[in-house]
């Protein structure tokens, strides 16, 4: 972008500056630091010049919005065209709790719903099973049939949102349950617009809730993406998701390199399966973290879109556009929330939706106040879309379309981060592909080494987290937090029960049987997980069938 004799000059006028005048600064007023870094430790230098960026070619690196490499933006004219869409994660207790938090937050402005699911949900057990004994309904709605699911999106129309489930090894029979509610309700699931997680391998890296062995995993994931490619084509079939790696203690370029490196290894199974790359791809999406080194964070949203762009270009020979195009939703980061001093987290959460707007996310969530502490309140969750909002509707930086690109020291970061992550890439392949890293222990590890500096640096006070390693005050013990009623648990097992009574058991009876045969076979297990849904299986059932042929992943010891 610069010619050679311009850079000379400026570098040697840099040498000059920082010769004489940096000099003479330092002797009065000495820096800070030693060392300057990013969250993710990275060097950062005084200034950043036109030196910094000298290899930048702006028609392969750049370009423009919608246009290959995708550095810009997924959209030629992204949030000038409508904003992204505005989803708050929300679920707990019971389906008809959740179903009134939903239409409250619709009525908010939220455009999008995203369904938190309890553990048991998350693990396959129903409400009535040992091991769910205190924890129903805790951290998100608890859904044991479509009976629990018809109340959860009872008078919200699923022809006029979309819906985001987090949910992982038994997405299949969630997504099973969205689709009969749909026709429930009239709507054909060519018509359902939404996304479902469906992503086992960071489930084996950092968040746990797995619970089939790798490669039956992998095969209820490519089940789903042949399933919907004719069925539910405007169905994100996987959020390859990153936010769980961060929250683990990943470095920003780790979250990249760990989330590109498990949607290479799911892009490879579902061609090893006979799916034709440019069929599914245009419907994967990605699921990344925001953090507060606001400009670290914004690179790193470029780097990723670019990085994966050439993935499948180069690697995967995918034609479509669509294929190439790295479309993701973003979490504000729950990690950084702390429990003193709360209020602070809105500004926290502030400087992070800007990041993820300034790196141009499809959708968002933000994070509310009280959550280091409990699930959120309205009241916090309220001021938590109000942030997006008033960044969409007052701060300017939805106007123009990547309004930092040409910084010298974003496009530096953007380059450093994308080769940083491609080095770890290339590790990870000559370990086998993501499965095999896991397995082997590599990608924990790395994450357990990054999590341990992090935590050294906080409690050295080399990494200042405001309220909690500086700036105290004393504080006075939370109020008015959200609790959800432990006799959930009670009310849960009575619907099941009476559920049990009142269903054509033996059809249930009949569809299990027949899901487990497939099972034991080839075929496409989608058709068959639905049927069983209709007949009003419970999700601990269908689970436990799958769990008969495919049996229970177990974790690898990490030292």
């Amino acid at each position: 972008m610069f010619d050679k004799e311009k850079l000379d000059k400026i570098k040697q006028d840099q040498a000059n500056w920082n010769e004489n005048k940096v000099g003479k600064a330092l002797s009065k007023f000495p820096e800070r630091k030693k060392q300057f870094v990013t969250g993710s430790n990275q060097e950062v230098e005084r200034l950043y010049t036109p030196a910094d960026v000298a290899e930048l070619d702006y028609d392969n690196d750049l370009g423009y919005p919608g246009h290959f490499p995708y550095t810009r933006g997924v959209q030629p004219t992204m949030y000038r065209g409508r904003f992204w869409t505005m989803r708050q994660y929300a679920g707990f207790a019971t389906a008809e709790e959740s179903n009134k938090r939903y239409k409250y937050l619709l009525e908010q402005g939220q455009t999008g719903l995203s369904v938190a699911f309890d553990l048991p949900t998350q693990i396959g057990y129903d409400s009535d099973h040992s091991l769910s004994e205190g924890e129903v309904g805790k951290v998100g709605v608890a859904i044991d049939s479509l009976k629990d699911m018809e109340i959860l999106f009872d008078g919200i129309p699923l022809d006029k949102v979309s819906t985001s489930m987090t949910i992982n090894a038994p997405a299949s029979v969630l997504l099973a349950m969205y689709i009969a509610v749909g026709e429930k309700q009239g709507v054909s699931s060519d018509q359902l617009r939404g996304t479902i997680q469906n992503d086992i391998l960071k489930e084996y890296i950092a968040r746990g809730t797995y619970i089939f062995p790798t490669r039956p995993s992998m095969r209820l994931i490519t089940d789903i993406f042949e399933y919907c490619s004719k069925e539910v084509p405007n169905w994100n079939t996987i959020s390859i998701s990153g936010y769980h790696i961060r929250e683990a203690g990943s470095s920003a370029i780790q979250e990249v390199a760990f989330t590109l490196a498990n949607g290479i290894a799911y892009v490879e199974a579902a061609i090893k399966a006979g799916l034709d790359v440019d069929t599914f791809a245009p419907r994967l999406s990605f699921f990344f973290n925001a953090h507060n080194d606001l400009l670290e964070e914004v690179a790193k949203f470029r780097a990723a879109r670019r990085l994966w762009a050439k993935i499948m270009k180069e690697r995967f020979n995918a034609q479509s556009p669509k294929s190439m195009q790295l479309k993701f939703h973003t979490q504000t980061g729950g990690s950084t929330l702390t429990a003193q001093q709360p209020d602070n987290n809105i500004v926290r959460v502030a400087i992070q939706t800007l990041a993820a707007v300034l790196g141009g996310t499809q959708s968002l969530h933000t994070n509310s106040k009280d959550e280091a502490l409990a699930l959120p309140t309205e009241d916090s969750v309220r001021v938590a879309l109000r942030t997006q909002q008033i960044v969409a509707h007052e701060s300017g930086v939805a106007e123009t379309i990547d309004p930092l690109a040409g910084s010298y020291y974003v496009e530096n970061l953007t380059n450093t981060i994308e080769k940083a992550a491609m080095e770890y890439i290339n590790k990870i392949d000559t370990l086998g592909g993501s499965a095999e890293a896991i397995e082997k222990g590599y990608i924990q590890k790395e994450i357990m080494d990054s999590s341990y500096e992090y935590q050294k640096q906080v409690e050295s006070n080399e990494r200042i987290v405001v309220g909690m390693n500086k700036f105290q005050i004393k504080e006075e013990a939370p109020k008015g937090l959200l609790r959800v009623d432990p006799s959930v648990g009670e009310l849960q097992k009575q619907k099941i029960n009476e559920l049990k009574a009142e269903r054509d058991n033996k059809l249930t009876e009949e569809k299990l049987a027949v899901l487990k045969t497939a099972a034991e076979g080839t075929d496409n297990l989608m058709p068959y997980i639905i049927d069983a849904v209709k007949a009003y299986a419970t999700l601990g059932e269908i689970c436990g069938v799958l769990r008969e042929v495919f049996g229970e992943y177990q974790q690898s010891v990490i030292l």
